[in-house]
């Protein structure tokens, strides 16, 4: 039975998009692991990443992106409306598919012991995780936040970290690490530029103010939108739905006089959760979850649903996340003939030549499969850059900016798929030489991916530079595009040549 643990990280980053995606990267780079969603936030300054991955795989990278946040966030220097302690602010482990909570909580503490020893960043067990009962509560931890927790952990016994060093990391600060069930982000925005009413109306909701039972609430002000917010967690949804909060929420913003104007869901929800919304306010009678479409496509074939959305009239996915599936399967395909050959005795003599390609073709066939899902959100924020406001010279200025920034990512991303690509020539050369002789067709097929995955990203790489008014980043770009062109066209005819010998063609 498959094995998932989903780990959500909040950096204290949310408005240098190179910083988080430097850390994205570095999550991704171990196999197993996969992006659910990246979340930012320019008025908090923090970003949300969700990711699964098997119990052996979220430990190491949980650490690797704690690692890249603390090489690149100086809190110092930051600034944002959501309180935080950390580069790394905090870490949940949340049992997903056949882990205990128990399992998640083994996972904290020795996700908690690495930081510390290794980043030697202060680390405080919370949640299920929690040592004592003080720290169950994420906000007892975080009082005073960096600032006041700088000279605190110091001389207050009571805030002495669960692992490393009485002291916060000069840059990093500390962090908080921990096991918990699924929590909703849910906000709800009002009417007004008065934090004061947000701040009333979230001490009202929020459980330890009397309100409802799993809800965490703080007040926010939203200063690019002339706005406040009533920023809410909910720890157990199923007894305090969505609604619950909403309803009460609007409820004491009316007896302040003050509308609400919206409401946002922060990173991934369950079904069920929105489906009790569903309920609750059509009075629905009688209706089972089952009889939802994407319930029951859930159940289908996932390749037909990835299929299924190509063939729509949406432009994502489309050729660039098809070009990173065409690398996938040519990673695959390489794997397979690699297992298929440590499997059988009789090619014993070659076993030396062949096992150490498993770690490397492992990791590339996960960055693969993560860059079809880069590759699809590249271009969603070129389309969402479009659709920026231009009605002042500051706002057309903006979506300049934010145009072009986005179409530099959506080259890069392809530019990769390229490069991954030409990583599968020597591993397959070591194949033609070593590989199951029985399987020698399916490295000449990972070969005709390899070249379609390169030759359909190269067109994405290329219709994105034609945008870019970035000289200098065209001309490098370009020049890397040629250098992997020319390294290819090089290579791979000498390894179908074999190919070919090799089947007696």
């Amino acid at each position: 039975m498959e094995r998932l643990v989903e780990v959500v990280p909040n950096f204290s980053e949310g408005r240098r998009r190179e910083v988080v995606d430097q850390i994205v990267q570095a999550i991704l780079s171990v196999p197993g692991t996969t992006l659910l969603d990246l979340e930012m936030d320019p008025d908090h300054n923090r970003s949300v990443v969700t990711f699964v991955a098997p119990p052996e795989a979220a430990v190491e990278a949980a650490f690797r992106g704690i690692q890249k946040a603390a090489e690149l966030i100086d809190l110092n220097r930051h600034e944002g409306q959501h309180p935080r302690i950390g580069a790394t602010d905090v870490v949940p482990f949340v049992p997903l598919k056949g882990v205990s909570m128990e399992e998640c909580v083994a996972l904290a503490e020795e996700l908690g012991r690495r930081v510390a020893e290794e980043l030697k960043i202060p680390v405080y067990l919370y949640e299920e995780a929690a040592r004592v009962p003080e720290r169950k509560n994420l906000a007892n931890i975080r009082k005073g936040e960096f600032e006041g927790l700088r000279e605190a952990i110091k001389t207050d016994p009571s805030r002495k970290p669960d692992f490393g060093p009485a002291e916060l990391h000069p840059t990093a600060g500390a962090t908080v690490i921990g096991a918990r069930k699924i929590l909703i982000a849910y906000n709800v925005n009002l009417g007004t530029q008065d934090l004061a009413i947000a701040k009333k109306i979230a001490r009202r909701v929020r459980a330890r103010g009397g309100g409802l039972a799993f809800v965490k609430a703080l007040g926010f002000e939203l200063k690019e939108r002339g706005l406040v917010q009533v920023s809410m967690n909910l720890v157990d949804y199923k007894k305090t739905p969505i609604f619950a909060a909403y309803e009460l929420v609007k409820l004491y913003a009316e007896r302040y006089g003050v509308p609400v104007v919206g409401s946002e869901i922060v990173g991934l929800v369950p079904q069920e959760a929105l489906v009790q919304v569903a309920d609750f306010y059509l009075r629905l009678e009688n209706f089972q979850p089952d009889q939802i479409i994407e319930a029951r496509l859930a159940k289908a074939d996932p390749l037909s649903q990835y299929l299924g959305a190509l063939t729509s009239s949406d432009p994502t996915p489309g050729g660039g996340a098809a070009s990173a599936l065409s690398l996938a399967q040519a990673y695959a395909l390489l794997l397979m003939v690699s297992r298929l050959t440590l499997k059988s005795k009789k090619l014993q003599e070659h076993h030396a030549a062949v096992q150490p390609l498993l770690d490397p073709l492992t990791r590339g066939f996960q960055r693969a499969q993560a860059l079809i899902h880069e590759d699809t959100e590249a271009f969603n924020q070129v389309m969402a850059a479009f659709r920026m406001p231009k009605a002042t010279d500051e706002e057309k200025q903006a979506r300049r900016e934010a145009i072009q920034k986005a179409l530099k990512r959506a080259a890069e991303v392809p530019l990769e798929t390229m490069q991954q690509a030409l990583q599968t020539l020597e591993p397959a050369a070591v194949l033609l030489d070593h590989g199951n002789p029985n399987a020698l067709s399916d490295v000449g097929v990972a070969l005709q991916q390899a070249r379609a995955a390169l030759l359909g990203a190269e067109l994405n790489v290329r219709i994105n530079l034609a945008s870019i008014k970035d000289e200098a980043f065209k001309a490098e770009t370009t020049r890397q595009l040629e250098t992997i062109k020319e390294t290819w066209n090089r290579r791979e005819p000498e390894l179908q040549q074999k190919l070919l010998e090799r089947l007696g063609v």
